[in-house]
């Protein structure tokens, strides 16, 4: 058995869940709403203050399916009320983001700055000018957004220049020697 997928979900006061035909998953909270369509196959039931999720069959796509879906729910019941953030940090001479209404400039060496705008949901705070938290209730769109900061100057690993993220660990090279 799935012990992920056994466990239920805690519904903290304030947040609604509703599940519709074919497994449309609505919750709402305090800092939003979010729907997702989740595995058909998953038999997905409100009691009380806590949600459970059941499989139909031990066949390994169900079991796979089974651990996904409460994680999927997990994640938006935990969204809508607190929300997630990714702290991005800018190492390198002269590298710096700016925020200039919805829109996230970023000076990163090249000959233009580059300019990417927040998507629907999602907010890019800059502290400093090295320091950028992208915030929302959608963990994937949180993450997916952090990744396309972080790939305009990936880190390297020789000098250690380029946007990473807050707790990631660089791991730095030698540069070559020169000769004697």
């Amino acid at each position: 058995m799935s012990r992920i997928g056994r466990m239920p979900i805690a519904i903290p006061a304030g947040v609604t869940v509703d599940i519709a035909e074919n497994n449309k998953v609505t919750v709402k909270g305090p800092k939003g709403t979010l729907e997702r369509v989740l595995p058909a196959e998953m038999e997905i039931k409100v009691e009380g203050a806590e949600v459970t999720v059941s499989r139909p069959n031990d066949l390994k796509k169900m079991k796979s399916l089974h651990g996904l879906t409460r994680t999927l729910i997990a994640n938006m019941v935990k969204g809508v009320t607190d929300g997630y953030e990714k702290v991005l940090e800018i190492n390198g001479v002269g590298y710096r983001a700016q925020k200039n209404g919805k829109t996230l400039v970023l000076s990163l060496g090249y000959s233009h700055p580059v300019e990417m705008i927040d998507p629907e949901g999602l907010e890019s705070v800059v502290e400093g000018t090295n320091k950028i938290t992208v915030k929302g209730i959608d963990k994937e769109k949180v993450g997916q957004y952090a990744a396309e900061i972080r790939a305009k100057r990936g880190p390297e690993p020789y000098k250690g220049k380029g946007i990473k993220y807050a707790d990631e660990v660089i791991r730095r090279k030698v540069g070559k020697t020169g000769k004697k």
